[in-house]
């Protein structure tokens, strides 16, 4: 069984093949992939590493709060995504409504 795990606070230089050795430095790893912003392909700064559960644990264990690229790691077991439901009134432009002038409005 394997286990997924979040590392968060990571550098936007940091390449997936970066974590993959990191966390190999532990165990054996069965996927890496760094989150990215789908508009401008620019790395969020979080990932997820998949490992065993025991190598998960141990990863956990040493890896949170180490240093690396500069800045202190978090590292704990993912969470499964919530879905988040859309809330809240759209705001947005102001739609042309025939029925309150200023528009042409069809009089003739």
């Amino acid at each position: 069984m394997s286990k997924k795990i979040f590392v968060g606070n990571l550098s936007f230089n940091t390449t997936e093949g970066d974590l993959d050795s990191l966390f190999g430095q532990v165990g054996t790893v069965e996927s890496v992939s760094i989150i990215t912003d789908r508009m401008t392909g620019r790395s969020k700064g979080f990932g997820f590493v998949e490992m065993s559960n025991e190598d998960a644990d141990a990863a956990i264990q040493k890896l949170n709060g180490q240093e690396f690229g500069g800045r202190a790691l978090t590292v704990n077991e993912a969470r499964p995504m919530v879905k988040r439901e859309f809330v809240g009134g759209g705001g947005g432009g102001r739609g042309r409504d025939s029925n309150r002038g200023g528009g042409r409005g069809d009089r003739y």
